[in-house]
């Protein structure tokens, strides 16, 4: 273990090996990364452990600075582990370098079959008594880091003192179809708002999708800017400061040039950092599978149940005198094709789309049961997130309290400092 120093706070770095398949522990095993972080003032305390799962999938644990966020009033009382989810950060790495290590798409899709959320647990429960000394310990779960925390209260509440979860709370039954036909309309939402806010943004979407359509302009990262890529911007309306990011990309998209009005440096350079998964290509491969319970393919959902919303359609768009609507939390096959981290993973991505098989990842009858102190903050109309999913979940927990608030989107454990895991803290608590 190596410890260094932060403004305010000591890190320490853990490494553990833990089986691929916890059906087979005596099989091949990968390696989990996770920073342990305390206050500088009580790095020798004896302090109870909350171990964060962040958002995603794919997402390796936020790179804090010092006391950043959230952290800063966890570590008033708790030693906290930021987790690297199996595949992310500097856990045992998975993308286009390392996935062909593996054998052919056949060989990575069963490899990542065994990243999902059930793994994720038991991963933690590897992990907790070698920290812990056995004793339960508290988790922060925001959005799908809170799918995990309902299948840890699922298959081992025994491993928890306390359950936090912001943003993610599940449907425990909704197919990937349902969570989709649920989504549109409140992506939609989104875009209304958006443009509602920003009117001058109508005309320059429709100007940027008009000239993509024309020439699919390929980014100097190899990306290719299509009208549908460009619409996927529209992930970044489920944060707090989304709709204003989007704005400021939209308003330079144009320079004149010699051959005519084209796409200034700046905002091809925005694109691509907006658009690029090379920094987590699982959640791309996996995002639909994280919904897979009933034995059935996903089959690309996301892209199947946009064609019942006609006012995603670009070329719909085009062809009438309609704002530009852009999708949201959804991945289609064509991410697969513009962006280079992910064209080598296509085939490994349709297999994953086409697998049956997935078994359920929530035991209803144990969270009827559960015991353990849960509290939930719910941000309404979140749009990664549906809320009345969350709410028939929320009350099928038992002893679970909710926090519905729309003073925050999606980010709000992030956005909002320490507010929101101190009224996290003081719901389980009944403080409040």
């Amino acid at each position: 273990m190596t410890s260094y120093r932060q403004p305010g706070v000591v890190l320490t770095d853990h490494r553990f090996t833990v089986p691929l398949d916890h059906g087979d522990p005596s099989g091949e095993r990968i390696e989990l990364y996770a920073r342990e972080v305390v206050a500088g003032a009580h790095a020798d305390a004896d302090l109870p452990w909350l171990v964060y799962l962040e958002g995603g999938p794919g997402s390796g644990a936020r790179r804090f600075v010092g006391q950043q966020a959230w952290l800063g009033r966890a570590l008033k009382e708790f030693r906290v582990l930021l987790l690297d989810q199996r595949g992310t950060g500097l856990s045992t790495p998975a993308n286009r370098q390392t996935l062909p290590l593996r054998g052919g798409p056949r060989e990575q899709a069963d490899y990542l079959a065994h990243f999902r959320a059930d793994s994720i647990v038991r991963d933690c429960e590897i992990i907790r008594p070698q920290l812990t000394g056995g004793a339960p310990w508290t988790v922060l779960g925001q959005s799908f880091g809170g799918f995990c925390a309902v299948r840890y209260l699922s298959a081992a509440p025994e491993g928890l003192r306390t359950v936090l979860i912001t943003g993610g709370l599940p449907s425990l039954d909704a197919t990937a179809d349902e969570v989709y036909r649920a989504a549109y309309p409140r992506i939609a939402r989104k875009v209304e708002a958006h443009y509602a806010r920003y009117p001058q943004d109508i005309g320059r979407a429709r100007r940027i999708v008009e000239h993509l359509a024309e020439h699919s302009p390929v980014l100097p990262t190899g990306h290719t800017l299509t009208p549908e890529v460009f619409q996927s911007l529209g992930i970044m309306l489920g944060g707090g400061d989304g709709s204003h990011e989007l704005h400021y990309l939209l308003e330079d998209a144009f320079v004149p040039s010699p051959g005519g009005r084209t796409l200034s440096d700046a905002f091809q350079e925005n694109m691509a950092a907006a658009l690029s998964y090379a920094g987590r290509p699982l959640y791309a491969v996996l995002h639909e599978a994280i919904y897979a319970q009933d034995k059935q393919p996903t089959d690309w959902a996301a892209e199947r149940v946009r064609g019942e919303f006609a006012r995603f359609d670009a070329a719909n768009t085009l062809a009438g005198d309609g704002p530009l609507y852009f999708t949201g939390e959804t991945i289609h096959p064509w991410h697969f094709e513009h962006d280079p981290a992910l064209r080598p993973l296509r085939e490994t991505a349709e297999l994953i789309a086409a697998r049956t098989g997935w078994t359920p990842l929530y035991d209803t009858g144990r969270l009827a049961a559960n015991e353990v102190p849960v509290a939930a903050a719910v941000y309404h109309d979140d749009m990664y997130v549906d809320t009345e999913h969350s709410l028939r979940t929320a009350r099928a927990i038992r002893g679970l309290r909710t926090w519905v608030t729309d003073e925050y989107e999606h980010d709000g454990v992030r956005a909002g400092g320490g507010h929101v895991l101190d009224r996290l803290l003081a719901l389980v608590r009944d403080e409040v």
